[in-house]
């Protein structure tokens, strides 16, 4: 059993860190809520957006726009969203796994990687998929610290640039929504070209707009907004998942650091007591012998 001093500087050092641990869950806490109602916000419009292209777009020749007409997948650029830093439990292993898994079974001759946010750059900075960064219009790790959407703006006209060069014929994001503090979804999102899902083709309604210029026009100008509302939305969906997978690994973490804590008391009581049982059984020893 180790003794009194060691037990005494074991639970300083867990108590210490059970604070970090629950301020760092109440910073979260209060990004999260930020982060939470700026996603609640977006999403609206951003369906809304999604939907009225979907309809419009359905009646036009997908030969005449160059981000909906299908290609021959043999480039393919993975847009990887994690965070900045560490502590969120899962968050950002989730993502790099399922990086690596869409790598692996694709079949394309080219699979690049964009990492944005440092832990999935570190995990890639010395794999051949990572992507060049050449043309960006800033570092990707500072889009985390103020996310707007006249910030993510010319990082998605990067992106649509390199489609529309050449460059890669299919652009995937791989995130994490958000659904609550508690669970985020990981989703892998085809970026470009834009395709319909299957229940969002369901979803298609006939409506009938009265179109002022031409239908085809208007998609072109559309489209470009559309796919800068999501990959800023994907990032916002991101952000607030980061924060609320912190705020649940920290709140664990805390739960945790308290019931080693309660254990480390109870050896230290137990390790007290035998020391005075021993000094009281030398003192009645001693007593003996003398008697004696």
């Amino acid at each position: 059993m180790a003794n009194l001093k060691e037990i005494r500087t074991r639970i300083t050092s867990v108590d210490s860190t059970m604070q970090i641990t629950s301020a760092m869950k109440m910073v979260s806490a209060a990004k999260l809520k930020r982060a939470q109602n700026a996603v609640v916000q977006m999403r609206p419009y951003a369906e809304k957006l999604q939907e009225i292209l979907a309809n419009v777009s359905t009646s036009i020749d997908t030969e005449d726009n160059e981000f909906i007409k299908p290609r021959e997948e043999s480039k393919v650029l993975i847009v990887a969203l994690s965070s900045n830093r560490g502590l969120c439990g899962g968050f950002n292993n989730n993502v790099i796994k399922q990086v690596k898994k869409i790598a692996e079974e694709t079949n394309s001759s080219k699979v690049e990687v964009l990492p944005v946010g440092k832990k999935a750059y570190d995990a890639f900075k010395k794999s051949e998929l990572l992507a060049k960064q050449e043309g960006l219009p800033s570092e990707l790790e500072t889009l985390w610290d103020n996310l707007t959407f006249d910030r993510v703006s010319p990082f998605a006209e990067n992106l649509m640039n390199r489609y529309t060069s050449g460059d890669y014929d299919k652009i995937i994001i791989v995130y994490n929504s958000f659904k609550n503090a508690g669970v985020q979804i990981l989703k892998s999102e085809q970026f470009l070209p834009l395709v319909n899902n299957e229940s969002e083709e369901e979803e298609v309604t006939n409506v009938d707009y009265i179109f002022e210029p031409s239908k085809e026009e208007i998609v072109t100008s559309l489209i470009p907004n559309s796919l800068k509302t999501t990959l800023y939305k994907a990032m916002l969906d991101s952000f607030a998942s980061e924060h609320g997978a912190r705020m649940t690994a920290m709140h664990k973490a805390t739960d945790n650091a308290s019931e080693l804590i309660k254990d480390l008391k109870l050896t230290y009581n137990k390790a007290r007591q035998a020391a005075i049982t021993n000094e009281i059984l030398e003192i009645v020893g001693g007593a003996e012998a003398l008697n004696s």
